[in-house]
């Protein structure tokens, strides 16, 4: 029988205490307890309650197969970031080549031979080459390693978001050589707000923040008896690396984006292009695949 607010919660405590699976178990009675908590500290009204209903409601609506409102969300309250941080980081280890996947990653980006291009249709923009080498934690190359490769376009688009960009473009799955390396070709890819017709605009207009991301290219690296890499390389120029909205940038996936103005050794015709070089560190574990947060 209920009959005070603290015998709301001992009562819910109670029924979590059923739960089978340990892990789950522990899971739910630290979030009714702390749910709880937050009810009793904020000291909710029912107008509040409700509203705050409706907004899950509102973050379900949102999501559809280009477009996941619940990463974005988690991205902008810095959960998504502290998740990472807090898996792949400790006092020994106070780094990593980890971090988020974010909202855009699909599946099955098509196969590209090393030295190719994820141009599927014409995009204007600042050539740029890329070479990523993947090393293992005494920094011996890692070869084999399938690496899928995605970012937005020079307007700040992924091509999920344009239809003026073709399926799939900007997006590519590389195998890593016995040094280590895959490398392609793109075009230098732009910071970008997120949307912000959404409920997470809502959010950031109640919080007068920009709804910018730094420029980066996304990486997801995989190869049996490794953890599977997702990270982010930031370039280290853009003027909201210390103010992303979705809390991402480390020092450790911050690198140059480096400007050329001389003919390119390889592309003579080109004398005005991009390249980023960078090593990431994958460590041993097991091999899994995240599920796609869009189709």
């Amino acid at each position: 029988m209920i009959r005070t607010t603290d015998d709301v919660t001992k009562a819910t405590l109670k029924v979590m205490q059923q739960t089978t699976d340990p892990r789950l178990r522990e899971i739910m009675l630290s979030l009714v307890s702390h749910l709880h908590g937050f009810v009793r500290d904020t000291k909710l009204t029912e107008v509040e309650f409700r509203a705050a209903t409706a907004l899950l409601n509102d973050i379900g609506k949102a999501t559809n197969d280009t477009h996941n409102e619940a990463v974005l969300m988690a991205g902008s309250l810095g959960v998504s970031a502290l998740v990472c941080l807090m898996n792949n980081t400790d006092a020994t280890e106070p780094e990593t080549s980890q971090n988020t996947l974010g909202p855009f990653w699909r599946m099955n980006s098509p196969m590209v031979e090393n030295g190719g291009t994820i141009l599927r249709s014409e995009t204007e923009g600042l050539p740029m080459f890329v070479s990523f080498r993947f090393q293992d934690a005494s920094g011996a190359p890692i070869a084999g390693a399938k690496a899928d490769i995605w970012h937005a376009s020079p307007v700040g688009l992924y091509e999920n978001q344009d239809k003026d960009q073709a399926d799939y473009n900007l997006r590519g799955t590389f195998t890593s050589d016995a040094d280590g390396r895959i490398w392609f070709r793109t075009i230098r890819p732009s910071g970008y707000p997120i949307p912000t017709d959404t409920v997470v605009g809502r959010l950031l207009d109640a919080q007068n923040r920009h709804p910018y991301r730094p420029a980066h290219v996304h990486v997801l690296a995989y190869k049996e008896g490794f953890k599977t890499l997702i990270t982010q390389i930031y370039a280290d120029d853009d003027e909201h690396l210390d103010s992303d909205v979705q809390f991402g940038v480390t020092q450790a996936l911050t690198s140059p984006y480096k400007r050329h103005t001389s003919p390119h050794p390889d592309h003579p015709d080109l004398t005005d292009w991009v390249s980023l070089d960078h090593v990431l560190t994958m460590q041993e574990g097991v091999m899994s695949l995240p599920r796609p947060p869009i189709k």
